[in-house]
């Protein structure tokens, strides 16, 4: 039998990191959580992602 069973050192590429939010917008991550069966932290990090790639900067005029 050469099946063997492989464990690579896994990859962090996570950190953590402390903001401070309005509760009303908790609030509505936590229902979306509850609606999406996803958790808070991943929701949020989804929406930061998005929030990136689509972000426009304009030059102060």
């Amino acid at each position: 039998m050469d099946d063997k069973f492989v464990v690579t050192p896994k990859e962090d590429k996570t950190v953590t990191m402390t903001i401070r939010i309005d509760r009303t917008l908790q609030e509505e991550y936590n229902e979306l959580s509850a609606k999406t069966n996803r958790s808070r932290n991943e929701l949020i990090s989804m929406a930061l992602r998005y929030a990136l790639d689509n972000m426009i900067i304009k030059d102060e005029e």
